[in-house]
């Protein structure tokens, strides 16, 4: 037995079948309903639905690796995605991913200068860390090639520069290299395995990156659908889900699961707030 999704497109129907519910995605996960929010089958149908409707996510930020690095860099980790968007403009209007690599003192004042977002003048936070850790990698890649021979390969690669950790590394590398064979797994990433039953609840985002981002990929495969589109269409869904997300946590702990908010925390605490909107752009 299947389920059946149809997508509009037009006067055209076209249909998205599905294994039936109780039918087992990978040992222990069942795909659930298209319409059960967030069950395998609902991931699964909104990957296929976008590619259908044309609507895939375009994530890449940068137009050279420089860029990228710069953009993905500048964001996330408790930075608001049009804070970190309006800094990389900057930095990059004013020839930081030129051929020249400006100094680190050059960073740290063009970072220290109000960013204008939304008719509001706006500071960047931790522009002297931040600052640091660019110029250190824009000196990394003007010395030496990086590979690009896979998303794992650059990411190990990214991983040896200061202030670059697994979450950003694989940023980079899905974004710059549309790669499948590595995962950004930020809060709304790791919410959704846990609701959902792929990700072991024991499992912590900054102890067990590896594994999770193994978890992640064996599920991909399992839903038959591209990693980096089911990681960007997971954290759309999720980040415009939060009073649904927060509901279904809610009911949980009163059936006494507490091991999923107790994970979540702890991500929380060491990953605030991070923001992964330059996805969109």
């Amino acid at each position: 037995m299947t389920q059946r999704g149809v997508i509009f497109l037009g006067s055209t129907e076209i249909a998205i079948d599905l294994p039936a519910p109780s039918t087992e995605v990978l040992p222990g996960i069942f795909w659930g309903g298209i319409d059960a929010f967030p069950s395998p089958a609902y991931w699964a149908y909104q990957v296929l639905a976008r590619r259908i409707e044309g609507k895939t996510v375009n994530y890449r930020l940068g137009h050279s690796l420089k860029e990228e690095v710069g953009a993905c860099l500048l964001g996330g980790h408790g930075i608001p995605s049009s804070v970190g968007l309006a800094a990389f403009a900057k930095l990059k209007a004013k020839g930081a991913f030129s051929e020249n690599v400006p100094s680190e003192d050059q960073l740290f004042a063009w970072l220290s200068e109000p960013l204008t977002i939304d008719g509001r003048q706006v500071r960047y936070r931790f522009a002297k860390q931040k600052s640091k850790y660019l110029a250190a990698s824009l000196r990394a890649l003007a010395i030496s090639a990086a590979p690009v021979g896979s998303g794992r390969e650059l990411r190990d690669w990214l991983l040896a520069m200061p202030g670059i950790g697994y979450k950003t590394a694989s940023w980079i590398a899905r974004n710059w290299l549309d790669a499948d064979d590595v995962a950004i797994l930020d809060i709304h990433v790791l919410r959704a395995g846990m609701l959902g039953g792929f990700f072991q609840s024991e499992l912590t985002v900054e102890r067990n990156y590896l594994e999770l981002e193994s978890q992640f990929l064996r599920f991909s495969e399992g839903l038959g659908v591209r990693a980096s589109e089911l990681d960007a269409v997971i954290w759309l869904e999720m980040m415009s889900s939060g009073a649904t997300v927060h509901r279904i946590l809610g009911r949980r702990d009163d059936q006494g699961v507490r091991k999923t908010r107790a994970s979540i925390h702890r991500a929380n605490q060491s990953h605030p707030n991070t923001s992964q909107m330059p996805l969109l752009i």
